[in-house]
């Protein structure tokens, strides 16, 4: 199962340049990393990233993020994937551009299986 970051494009740039990413400051304020399933990452990009561009989407294979994942209920009850450790960007499979379309909602790939 995949597990999605929404993140700055330069956010993840310096991440990859350090080896490791350490989450946006909402990540940092509530002690893990936020992802979203693909059920869940439209929501989240509406949600979170309204009118936000230069965002990519980074894909995780959830298995490979070991124990330190962890599902917890968030809004409306749905268990919500929680990183409780940095990630090192070598884990992701895959990073793509996050455009928003004329409609002002981000155009997710294909890829995501949204």
């Amino acid at each position: 199962m995949l597990v999605f970051k929404i993140s700055p494009a330069a956010d993840w740039l310096e991440a990859e340049q350090l080896g490791r990413f350490e989450g946006a400051p909402i990540d940092l304020q509530d002690g893990f990393i936020h992802l979203s399933t693909a059920s869940q990452v439209v929501e989240t990009a509406a949600k979170h990233f309204a009118q936000q561009s230069e965002l990519l989407l980074i894909a995780f294979e959830a298995e490979a993020l070991g124990d330190a994942l962890k599902w917890e209920p968030s809004r409306g009850g749905a268990l919500f994937p929680h990183l409780y450790r940095s990630l090192d960007p070598a884990e992701a499979l895959w990073a793509a551009p996050l455009p928003i379309g004329a409609d002002g909602a981000h155009i997710f790939p294909a890829a995501a299986g949204v």
